[in-house]
């Protein structure tokens, strides 16, 4: 992930329970994805949050593809 955009996430226990959250904000990386999935756009996110930039909406993407990228995936089994 690009440097620059990791800098705009950080984790605090005492912040959202230690969800990863934009810097300087509470706002989580998961609400910002949820809404990404809910069909908003970037611009209607930047509208309804204006302190928050293009770049803290990819950044939230980014760290998403992270750890998708880091996850080990195993099938199912039945019991």
């Amino acid at each position: 992930m690009d440097s620059s955009l990791i800098n705009r996430i950080t984790i605090d226990p005492k912040i959202l329970v230690g969800k990863p959250v934009i810097r300087g904000t509470r706002i989580s990386v998961e609400f910002i994805v949820d809404l990404l999935a809910a069909g908003w756009t970037h611009e209607q996110i930047l509208t309804s949050y204006p302190h928050l930039s293009e770049q803290d909406v990819r950044a939230c993407l980014a760290y998403a593809a992270e750890l998708l990228h880091e996850m080990e995936i195993r099938p199912l089994t039945a019991a």
